[in-house]
């Protein structure tokens, strides 16, 4: 087995939660490649739309940099305005979205617009993008992160993407339909919202992270699932076929 990159390992696993046939909200850099990786291994009916307007039933075939890259437009599905993609987010039509942000707390709920520092000093972010839409409207949604203290509070300074806001039934009531965080993917383990409580809980340990490392990086007290599991590492194959979408290793090393 190969070694492999914290970054190739959270691409693989993003990739393991789409399924065949689903519509996905691709989103930018990691997502990019756990699409694409999806598509050549076990989803390759999924149906891929970029926040720009672009549908795609094929993967592009170069690296992309940004959705709006010449690879991506040419024999795309469907070349579109912003308002057709997100028409089909608020018609309830896509399956699942991918989504970053610059914090994440213990519901869920993600913050890209502004964090609140010592001393009240505020950091301003560039915002929602989509991911306000995508995070509201689609059947789920996965969240890609560093796992680092300061990006993990027990509370987000701003919800611009909500998840389970204050736990459960808080989606429902203030009116937004079912969904919600399936998985928070970080380059230490993978979380998925209790069933009862929506809180985060940790159910997956990558290969060589432990259980007090990834305490450590969290700033609450994480719940912990039983049994914990281990994350398989990327198979030969997915580490091939991830490495020929990104030989240069832009986006995963």
């Amino acid at each position: 087995m190969d070694d492999f990159t914290p970054r190739e390992l959270m691409i693989v696993a993003a990739a393991r939660e789409l399924r065949d046939g689903e519509i996905v909200f691709v989103g930018m850099r990691l997502p990019l490649l756990g699409f694409l990786l999806a598509k050549r291994t076990h989803a390759p009916r999924a149906l891929g739309l970029y926040e720009n307007g672009v549908i795609r039933e094929t993967p592009a075939a170069e690296l992309l940099y940004t959705m709006s890259d010449l690879p991506n437009i040419t024999r795309a599905t469907a070349c579109g305005e912003m308002l057709m993609v997100m028409g089909l987010l608020a018609q309830g039509r896509v399956d699942v979205g991918f989504i970053g942000g610059a914090e994440v707390d213990r519901f869920g709920n993600v913050n890209t617009t502004l964090v609140r520092r010592e001393g009240k000093s505020i950091l301003r972010l560039p915002g929602s993008g989509g991911a306000g839409d995508i995070a509201s409207l689609a059947r789920r949604f996965i969240v890609l992160m560093p796992h680092e203290r300061r990006r993990f509070p027990a509370r987000v300074s701003y919800i611009t993407s909500p998840g389970y806001g204050e736990g459960r039934g808080w989606r429902q009531r203030v009116g937004l339909p079912p969904g919600g965080p399936a998985a928070v993917i970080t380059d230490k383990a993978i979380l998925r919202p209790d069933p009862e409580t929506k809180e985060l809980r940790l159910v997956s340990l990558h290969p060589g992270v432990s259980l007090e490392e990834v305490r450590a990086s969290t700033g609450w007290d994480l719940q912990i699932a039983d049994p914990v599991e281990r994350t398989p590492p990327p198979t030969p194959q997915e580490l091939r076929l991830l490495r020929s979408l990104d030989p240069e290793g832009v986006w995963t090393r």
